[in-house]
Formats: C-alpha cells, sequence, structure tokens
C-alpha cells in the first residue's frame, strides 16, 4: 500500500521512505542516489507537511501517517462543506421566482431583527463561521440557545472566534465552554475585526457600523469577497488561542524570538539573561504547547498562530 490516498505523490513518498531508511542522509547524495534534481523543494513541502524535520530525519510512520491523515479529514471536510454550499443555488433560484428579480449580490439590511430573520433563513447550513466582537451569556433555555444545540446535534459544523474582552463578560466563559463541549468550536483572537457571520462559505453577513450592531448588515453573496471573508477567519483562527489555553508570558515571548534569531542554545540563553537548562525548558513547554515535533516546526506554528 502506498500514501497517494493521503495525498502524497509518489515522489513526495520516495523521498519520505528514504530518510526514513537513511536519516540525516546529505542532501546532494539523497538528490543522486534518488534521480531528483529538484529533492531540496520536495523535502520542504514533506517539512510543511510535518513528516520530515529540520534534520533530514523522517517521522515516526505512525506520526507521518497520523499526520497526513488528519490533512486529508480536513480537505475531505471542506470539499464536502463546497458541495453542501451548491444547494444554496436552490434558495436563490426560488427567491428570484418569488419575487420576479434577480437575487442581489450585496444587499444592505436595515435592524438587528431583519438581520436576525434572514439569518434564519439559512437554518439548514451545514457550516458557519462566526466572528464575534460583543458577546454576552445566555441562558440554557433561551430559544435560540435550544434551536442552535438542536443544529449542532444534527450535524451542523460551527466555529466561533471572540474577541480577548469577551473573557471579561460575566458568565460568558462558562457558556462558551458549554457550547465547545456541544461541537460550537470557539477560541480567543486577540486581534479586532468587525462582526461577521459567514454560512456555507457562499453567504457572508457583515455589520455595517462596526459599533453599533442595531444599524442592520450587508448581506454578500459574490464569490470572490466571501471568499476573501473565509480566508481571512481562516487565518484569524490559526492564530488564536483555545479556550483554556493560556496567553504567552512575556518570558514565552521572549524565548520564541530569541529562538527565532539564534542558531545556538546558549547564544539564545545569554541574550535573555537565563541558563541553557532554564531556556530548554520553556522551548520544550512551548513544542508542547504548539503540538510541534520539532524546533523548526514549533517556529513554523508559532508564526502562524502570530506569536513571532
Amino acid at each position: 500500500m502506498n500514501l497517494a490516498s493521503l495525498g502524497l505523490t509518489a515522489e513526495q513518498e520516495r523521498v519520505y521512505r528514504y530518510f526514513l531508511r537513511v536519516p540525516h542522509a546529505d542532501l546532494d547524495a539523497a538528490a543522486e542516489e534518488l534521480g531528483v534534481h529538484h529533492l531540496s523543494s520536495v523535502v520542504d513541502r514533506l517539512k510543511t507537511l510535518g513528516i520530515i524535520d529540520v534534520s533530514l530525519a523522517s517521522v515516526s510512520p505512525a506520526k507521518a501517517v497520523d499526520l497526513l491523515i488528519r490533512r486529508r479529514v480536513e480537505q475531505t471536510s471542506r470539499e464536502l462543506n463546497q458541495l453542501s454550499a451548491a444547494w444554496d443555488i436552490v434558495r436563490d433560484l426560488a427567491e428570484e421566482q418569488r419575487s420576479g428579480r434577480p437575487v442581489e449580490i450585496v444587499e444592505r439590511i436595515e435592524g438587528v431583527e431583519n438581520v436576525n430573520r434572514r439569518i434564519r433563513e439559512f437554518s439548514s447550513a451545514k457550516e458557519v463561521m462566526n466572528i464575534a466582537n460583543v458577546v454576552r451569556a445566555m441562558p440554557p433555555d433561551d430559544e435560540k440557545v435550544r434551536r442552535f444545540r438542536k443544529r449542532l446535534s444534527a450535524g451542523l459544523v460551527s466555529r466561533t472566534l471572540v474577541s480577548e474582552k469577551a473573557l471579561s463578560v460575566p458568565g460568558w466563559l462558562e457558556t462558551a465552554r458549554e457550547g465547545h463541549a456541544l461541537g460550537d468550536l470557539c477560541r480567543v483572537s486577540p486581534e479586532w475585526s468587525r462582526q461577521v457571520l459567514i454560512i456555507s462559505r457562499s453567504v457572508a453577513f457583515v455589520q455595517i457600523d462596526p459599533d453599533d450592531r442595531t444599524v442592520g448588515a450587508l448581506l454578500i453573496r459574490q464569490p470572490g469577497t466571501v471568499a476573501i471573508l473565509v480566508d481571512m477567519f481562516e487565518g484569524m483562527w490559526a492564530r488564536a488561542r483555545e479556550l483554556n489555553e493560556p496567553e504567552l508570558t512575556p518570558i514565552e515571548r521572549q524565548v520564541l524570538q530569541s529562538l527565532a534569531l539564534h542558531d545556538k542554545d546558549e547564544t539564545a540563553a545569554r541574550a535573555l539573561n537565563i541558563s541553557v537548562r532554564k531556556f530548554r525548558t520553556h522551548v520544550a513547554e512551548l513544542m508542547e504547547r504548539l503540538g510541534a515535533g520539532n524546533r523548526f516546526q514549533a517556529a513554523l506554528l508559532a508564526k502562524e498562530r502570530g506569536w513571532l
């Protein structure tokens, strides 16, 4: 059996298997033996996937397959969501038939109640992405909460990004944790953005006035604009932290910066005026927190999260 079903090309699999057998091999010698003249670019791709480390050693087969499976599952999930979103055209066509006019690509909706009414029209959607700059704790018996939980149990994929200031709202963190356990995945972002709701990667509601949600929202169907909003959300999501994940301490930020600037632990530790042992302890803790298999991967993940 090969790894093609998990997304690797035949060439990438050959290179992975080679460094599994001959870890830390010389790159030029490996390129000659494998007959792959652009080996460095293939290796860079395998490093990005996390299955070859910076020392040119393949990670264990179990870990490699686990990483590739997770990536494949995420990719398949996105493809299924795109197929599901294709059904949204039915609603648009029905609206055109009912109203006798084309569905507007960008529509201004006045008032919160009207916005909520239009959002409810998409209650059959299978995926939502939400950026909430203002939150409030809601009792579990609230009608909106009950409807939302019912949708989660029916298979809705929901992700919510909230600002750091949400943590100061009484009762909000407990409510968010309960929702998180039910499937409304939530992360805390240090970045500010106006209220945005993206439905099935095909429709977006954007708050008109960033300081006053009662004004209303823009309903956007233009594919290019929605795609940009999806990319913005995914980037913010990657950089955000989990609900239970503590913020970086000042020394942890300094360690990450020093790790990126210096090749040797001794030099990095000296720059921070701490012992090498203490520096390595911080590095190990940060690698575990990031889920990184090596320091090179830790630096990449930290950069993706906006920690560097």
